[in-house]
């Protein structure tokens, strides 16, 4: 269970990875012995999977968007093998509701992001989708 500390240091951490554990602990009010073994723990029990690095600019001209895809049931994990094998997929979430998988997908240009999107419908088991491109990040991870 994860208290109103353990909250706060996540999205220290969400803002910047890499913060020094002196910067953390002034951040939170706590020694440095607690903060390690907070951070630890979470490590541990798997809350924390791992540290990344966040592009602010992608590469000009790039095309990034959202792919919202509806899947029939009896293919769902072999559509999930086969777009994690894309390595134009960045990201690949499961949902509820109307959408069964959210894609977050980048390409070099147009002409590459529709032959992926014609690649995806084509996959066995895809009953719909619908993609937005994504146009401003206005906040990050």
């Amino acid at each position: 269970m994860l208290d109103a500390i353990d909250r706060r240091l996540i999205a220290l951490l969400r803002t910047d990875a890499r913060m020094p554990l002196a910067k953390l602990t002034a951040a939170l009010g706590i020694t440095r012995a607690t903060a390690r073994a907070r951070l630890d723990r979470l490590l541990t029990t798997g809350v924390i999977t791992g540290f990344t690095v966040t592009v602010r600019n992608p590469e000009p001209g790039g095309v990034r968007a959202v792919t919202l895809i509806e899947v029939d049931g009896r293919h769902a994990e072999s559509v999930i093998r086969r777009l994690s094998g894309l390595p134009e997929i960045r990201a690949l979430h499961t949902t509820n509701g109307r959408w069964d998988i959210v894609a977050e997908i980048e390409v070099p240009t147009l002409g590459d992001f529709d032959t992926l999107l014609r690649t995806i419908r084509q996959f066995e088991g895809i009953a719909n989708s619908e993609t937005s491109i994504l146009l401003a990040a206005r906040k990050g991870m």
